[in-house]
């Protein structure tokens, strides 16, 4: 622990989905025992995470031409960089911002742009790391690092008011019910079953009791609705914050490895992530949280199928009910 702070430091995680950016939060926090100040660059639709992350002071949004947002980042005097989701531009926008320390992925065509670094683990085969662990590797290349690896998401006042009014709307109680979410981030332009889902909702409502809520983004109301089994479809009625807060007032969250589910643990919510795939990672995205946990592949897919490419998502379709509801009742237990 150094007695004088090294000043500001930028953490750049522009990219991939708005869960990769909040498991990169974790490298802000681990970045404060040397840095004074800790700020965040991330995508325009990623900043609204991001802003209720504790462990960033400011967000900024990637949202210019490179010389633009190179001049903007230059004006914040930065002592160093660590940049989380690399690319060639992002690499190219550091470097001419004038940033003393850059701290990048090692193994790429830009990565001299950076001044140190970092082979990504999972690159040397590497399947059973945390992510959050893989991306400390970058921090620990400025002599930086955190024991505590599980993100934070804190919704505003605003949003809570917001999550009330879905409650009052749909007639739900704290603890009386439980979010299930559905989503086909990873497919949205093929067939999603709903069968699955909706025996998994009527589960919920048998067996362990309350009302279960379908969330997601609007352009997944579609199969909200589609869920049926007495579940409330409530997709598109949130905002991101207010999605956190309602499901801080949940019995718990079940459902598919998204940005989500890391939410949902984020916010202390007793979280199930399944993870429907044979293709999947458990062990790599998994949700960290005081009470988590994870339902594995049970489903054999065809040979050589991953879930960008697959037909039919049978696994979807079939989904192992009573293993969800086992691990959902150890934690509530």
């Amino acid at each position: 622990m150094r007695s004088t702070p090294d000043g500001a430091v930028l953490v750049a995680c522009a990219g991939g989905g708005f869960g990769d950016s909040l498991l990169a939060s974790v490298v802000g926090r681990a970045l404060r025992s040397r840095f004074s100040r800790v700020e965040a660059l991330t995508l325009p639709p990623h900043v609204e995470a991001l802003q209720r992350v504790p462990d960033f002071d400011a967000v900024l949004a990637d949202d210019a031409r490179e010389r633009e947002l190179a001049d903007r980042l230059a004006s914040r005097d930065y002592a160093a960089v660590v940049v989380t989701w690399a690319t060639a531009r992002i690499a190219n926008v550091v470097k001419r911002a004038g940033i003393p320390i850059r701290v990048g992925q090692a193994r790429r065509l830009y990565s001299g742009l950076f001044t140190k670094r970092v082979v990504v683990r999972s690159e040397r085969r590497d399947v059973t790391s945390h992510w959050t662990s893989i991306l400390l590797d970058y921090a620990r290349a400025l002599d930086c690092d955190t024991i505590d690896t599980e993100p934070r998401f804190r919704p505003t006042e605003a949003d809570e008011m917001e999550a009330y009014a879905v409650m009052a709307r749909h007639k739900l109680e704290r603890n009386g019910f439980f979010v299930l979410h559905p989503s086909n981030a990873i497919a949205s332009s093929r067939p999603w079953p709903a069968g699955g889902w909706r025996a998994l909702a009527i589960a919920l409502q048998e067996r362990l009791g309350g009302k279960v809520v379908v969330t997601g983004s609007p352009a997944e109301a579609k199969i909200a609705q589609q869920v049926g089994g007495g579940a409330i479809p409530v997709a598109g009625e949130t905002s991101l914050g207010a999605f956190g807060a309602l499901v801080a007032q949940a019995r718990a969250f079940v459902g598919i490895t998204t940005g989500s589910m890391h939410v949902a643990a984020a916010v202390g919510a007793p979280t199930v992530g399944i993870f429907p795939f044979q293709s999947d990672f458990p062990e790599r995205w998994a949700p960290l949280g005081r009470r988590t946990a994870v339902v594995r592949a049970s489903y054999a897919c065809h040979a050589g199928d991953t879930k960008e490419r697959c037909t039919d998502y049978a696994c979807i379709r079939h989904l192992d009910v009573e293993r969800i509801i086992a691990a959902t009742e150890s934690l509530l237990k």
